[in-house]
This record gives structure tokens, C-alpha cells and sequence, in this order.
């Protein structure tokens, strides 16, 4: 199927945000090196010798860190009267170097952000890019609701770098060795408990699925006509009776014997690359961010596919995501370099060239049209997976979805209380409701120091 058919090219109508763990697991540890150009000192941006000066700021691994920089020359090359200097860190600890930059007053003057935009928007860090477009910032190729997730009180603060869709990974290889059917799209999640137990079944030493019971709760509940957090009310979407049954339904299948044990879901996490199960044809299948299927098939040599998510009352839950975005400090000196900046990233074709779909499927339809003439076989697995995606989200359409405020603590909260059933602690019902009551203590705090 072409990406670029007359649906394909409409994109989606509605966003869903990556959780923080999905927003954070499209996005592979690493550190600093060479390659990377630290800004001394934490300095603001500055004018030199009639060269402005700016600083970009990013989280990923080494290779993220070369392609990066490699498209930072380029801009530099295009325009020779602006100089980027360009820094790095891993995801684990990338937002704390951003936040203790933005409390002193040196954040740098662009830096990526994810589904949690709506925390530093809610503080007034961030610039009103609104004035530059049309002019230095041009989003004409964007689709219109990816410039709306970006749009958050009336004003653009963010603007994305690239765009995913969540889907269900398949090992195709262990389905094929297993003699059983290889998952299609419209199964629904009965079909997924099934499969994963007799995929485990009939595979010594093979589990069915991760257990992704926290980073796939967003998707239950947008399949049953709920969400995370309702941000035009400002309140969670969400009851502890709408998950309650979403919990039980991994215990229950975990029970059954499909599921990544407990022990070995810590040990073997499913997004680090140097231990995923993935790629030592350990389990099955398991939830991932679509630009990430990439990175893990070329750590395997099983063939890995793409499924859509199992489908719920109201359909998938699953749309185009803004997996990250461009915003800059609302402090910045020089804010139609920035802007010149964040435009170069989105539209320029040779910057897509270097840059490929790492952050995601780029934004705009004059390079994805470019970057799929010369895809590699896993990109193209992607690339017709998000056109399948983009056909079923103009007959499903779903809210805009964003982290609730304080994520990165909600988060822990809900990987924690994963890990309590996992293991025994406590039973299904006492963890959701322990874990429901912290939830709305973590909305209450964050939402009132927000305001």
C-alpha cells in the first residue's frame, strides 16, 4: 500500500501523545561524546562578530548525536550568519540538565520536547512562535492537527519534529517456526491473550508478549471513549473503574503463561536495545513507537512486522503522534533565527536526507514522499503501517491526547504499580486503587504549581 494514496496523504484528524514512556522509549540512551558540541558554560545565546550564536539541545544516543550535528553543518552552511552549537544527553537524564538550565536562566535558545510540553507551557518558558509563520517558520506542508498539538493557549510553542504511530511488533520468524498464523490487523485483545499464550506454548523458552499494561492504559481508554487527561476540563479522563478491567486483563493473561515474567520484564526492559527480548527471539510481540521498529530490526535477524493494535469498542486508539517537537525559550535574543532554525528541521530536503526517520516519520509530505523512494525494507514496513494507520483515523477519530501534569512522576507511579502485581505485593484492586488515589494527588500538586 503507498503511504501516498489520496487517504494516505490526509494523515490524521486527532493526536494521541506517547505517554512519558512511550514518549521517552521512542528515544534510545546514550551519552555525550565528540561529536557533540557542548555550549561552554551554559551561556546564553549571543551575537559574534556579526555571527548570531544560538544553542540547540537534544536527548538520544551517539548516533542521534551524529546525524544531529550533521544537519546543524548543513544549516550553518545555508546560513552562513548563524552559528549553532549544538549539546546532548541521555534520555534518563536529559530533562533534568533542562530544567536546572531553565531555572538558572541558560536554557538554550531551541531544545526538544515531548508529551510533556504541556508542563513547560503551563510555566511560560516558552516562545510564542505564532508571529514568525508564514514568514522565517513556514507549516503549510504540516498537517493541520499536528500544528494544533502544538498550539496550546492560543499560542505555537511546539512544533514537531517528527510523527509515529504506536503499533503491536510481530516476530514474524518465531510465528512461522511456531506453524501459527502471522496477526493481522482488526484482531481484538481476546485474540491477543490467545495467541500470546499458545505462542508460548508451543516455543520452548519463547514468551507470548512484553507486559505493557502502563504504556498501552492511554490506548484502553481511548477505546473505550476515555483519556488519560482531559485537558480542556483540566482534570483526569479517566475513573479507577475504567482501568480497573484493563489490569485485569494482563494479570489474568500473565497467569495464563503469555506474558514476559516479571523477573524478566526488569532484567530484559523492552526498549533498551542492548537487552529487549526482541532481538534474541525471546517474546513474541509487544507494543512499540512505529520508529522504532527499525532500530530493532537491525538487531535481529528474525523478521519483524507491524500490526495494528488490537481493537476495542470504539476502535484502535491509535493515531499519528507528535513522538517529539521543536520549542524555544521564550527568553531567547535572536527569536527569527530560531524560528529559521525550527523551519530548516521541518521542510528542508537534504536536512530530511540526513536526518531520516529517527524522530519519526517526517512531518511534512514533500519528505516523506523523499524519504520512502530510498527507504530500507524495515522503513517501508513503517511507512505502510502508518498509511494504515492514516486511513482508519479518518473513520476513528480520537482527541488530542498529552501527558497530565507531573508525567514523569505518574509514570514511575504507574511502572511501579505494574511491578506490585507482578509480583505478588499487593492484589489487582488494592494496586489500582492505590495507584488511581496517587494519580490524583500528582495531578492535584502539579496542576496547582502550574497555575
Amino acid at each position: 500500500m503507498s503511504m501516498f494514496s489520496k487517504k494516505g496523504k490526509r494523515w490524521m484528524t486527532g493526536l494521541s501523545a506517547l505517554t512519558v514512556t512511550l514518549l521517552l522509549s521512542a528515544c534510545s540512551g546514550g551519552s555525550g561524546g565528540p561529536a557533540a558540541q557542548q555550549a561552554g558554560g551554559g551561556e546564553t545565546s549571543e551575537t559574534t562578530g556579526g555571527q548570531t550564536e544560538l544553542r540547540m539541545m537534544w536527548w538520544g544516543d551517539q548516533k542521534r548525536a551524529d546525524t544531529t550535528n550533521q544537519a546543524i553543518k548543513l544549516f550553518e552552511q545555508k546560513n552562513p550568519d548563524i552559528k549553532v552549537m549544538g549539546e546532548f544527553a541521555p534520555s534518563t537524564g536529559y530533562f533534568d540538565k533542562l530544567n536546572t538550565q531553565l531555572a538558572s536562566g541558560t536554557a538554550p535558545d531551541v531544545f526538544f520536547l515531548g508529551g510533556n510540553v504541556t508542563d513547560y507551557a503551563s510555566k511560560g518558558v516558552l516562545l510564542d512562535l505564532t508571529p514568525y509563520v508564514g514568514n522565517e517558520l513556514k507549516l503549510e506542508q504540516m498537517d493541520q492537527s499536528l500544528v494544533e498539538y502544538g498550539t496550546l493557549g492560543g499560542k505555537l510553542v511546539n512544533v514537531s519534529a517528527g510523527a509515529n504511530a504506536r503499533g503491536i511488533v510481530v516476530n514474524k520468524t518465531l510465528f512461522e517456526k511456531a506453524g501459527m498464523p502471522i496477526p493481522e490487523d482488526g484482531w481484538n485483545w481476546d485474540d491477543y491473550a490467545r495467541i500470546s499464550k499458545e505462542l508460548s506454548d508451543k516455543l520452548d523458552g519463547v514468551a507470548g508478549t512484553y507486559n505493557f499494561t502502563f504504556d498501552g492504559m492511554d490506548i484502553f481508554l481511548k477505546q473505550n471513549g476515555k483519556q488519560l487527561y482531559d485537558m480542556e476540563n483540566e482534570a483526569l479522563g479517566f475513573e479507577e473503574a475504567d482501568i480497573l478491567p484493563w489490569y485485569q486483563y494482563w494479570d489474568e493473561t500473565t497467569q495464563n503463561g503469555g506474558v514476559v515474567s516479571p523477573e524478566m520484564q526488569v532484567s530484559n526492559p523492552p526498549n533498551d536495545t542492548a537487552k529487549t527480548l526482541l532481538i534474541t527471539s525471546g517474546v513474541g510481540m509487544t507494543l512499540i513507537p512505529s520508529n522504532q521498529l527499525a532500530a530493532f530490526q537491525n538487531l535481529t535477524e528474525d523478521e519483524l512486522i507491524l500490526v495494528q493494535v488490537p481493537r476495542g469498542p470504539k476502535g484502535t486508539g491509535v493515531v499519528f503522534e507528535s513522538s517529539q517537537g521543536l520549542s524555544a525559550y521564550a527568553k531567547t535574543e535572536h527569536p527569527e533565527a530560531v524560528a529559521k532554525l525550527i523551519d530548516f528541521w521541518i521542510n528542508d530536503a537534504d536536512a530530511a536526507k540526513i536526518l531520516g526517520s529517527d524522530r519519526g516519520v517526517p512531518v511534512t509530505a514533500a519528505n516523506r514522499e523523499l524519504l520512502q523512494k530510498d527507504a530500507s525494507p524495515a522503513d517501508l514496513i513503517v511507512y505502510d503501517y502508518t498509511s494504515r494507520v492514516s486511513e482508519a483515523a479518518e473513520k476513528e477519530n480520537f482527541v488530542v491526547s498529552y501527558n497530565i501534569p507531573g508525567g514523569a512522576e505518574f509514570t514511575k507511579l504507574g511502572e511501579t504499580t505494574v511491578q506490585e502485581i507482578g509480583f505478588g505485593r499487593k492484589s489487582v484492586e488494592q494496586a489500582v486503587s492505590d495507584f488511581y488515589k496517587g494519580a490524583q494527588q500528582i495531578f492535584a500538586k502539579n496542576k496547582t504549581s502550574a497555575q
